[in-house]
């Protein structure tokens, strides 16, 4: 019992550092808006990316984690943030529970680049929460749209978003990965989450009327 339950925990915390090493990675809403107000872009591919539909990404968690950079503590900034924004089992765990078992499953030096992160974290957070619901205006996208998520994600923003979007964006196309969750691109599904990239960005546009 107790060997399942370490097995959990460090799942979990591996899965919340991978949600704050990846955030570089994930298309920022903000660049979204730079496609939808018609910079040149012809193709755009995406994997799940941050778009908070009804309140969907969470932002309750802010307040208390910016404060606690404020005051020079970033193990208690990072376990808010694992609790209150990670996967689904993830926030289950009270923030003390966290702060005190990220120690334990995380290296020195993988909690050094997560800390030097969280400052551009909560930025991009700031994004994502002033621009929830803005999604209808991506109907305006004239660009080539690849959507790409894992089919075992288990961040319950991801479906919603996915909807939304496949719903608004007339140029929009989907690939699902079976074995992926939201940390493929940076973990086990880097190469096959390239080579889709790759082969959309090396297709030619379809011909109007074809």
């Amino acid at each position: 019992m107790a060997a399942a339950l370490l097995a959990l925990l460090a799942a979990l915390l591996a899965a919340a550092a991978a949600a704050l090493a990846s955030e570089a990675a994930a298309l920022a809403p903000e660049a979204a808006e730079a496609v939808r107000t018609g910079q040149p872009f012809a193709k755009v591919a995406v994997y799940e990316p941050g778009v908070s539909v009804g309140g969907s990404i969470s932002t309750a968690w802010m307040p208390a984690y910016r404060r606690s950079l404020a005051a020079g503590k970033p193990l208690d900034a990072f376990a808010q943030f694992s609790v209150g924004s990670g996967p689904r089992r993830a926030r289950s765990l009270p923030v003390w529970a966290m702060k005190l078992l990220l120690p334990l499953f995380i290296k020195p030096d993988e909690r050094h680049q997560i800390f030097a992160l969280l400052a551009e974290n909560l930025r991009e957070h700031e994004v994502v929460g002033q621009l929830a619901d803005s999604y209808p205006g991506y109907d305006q996208i004239k660009a080539s749209v690849l959507l790409m998520l894992g089919e075992k994600s288990d961040l319950d923003w991801v479906a919603p978003a996915v909807r939304a979007l496949v719903a608004t964006i007339p140029t929009i196309s989907v690939q699902a990965f079976p074995k992926l969750d939201h940390f493929g691109p940076d973990k086990s599904g880097a190469v096959e989450v390239a080579q889709a990239v790759s082969s959309f960005f090396q297709a030619e546009p379809a011909r109007s009327g074809a």
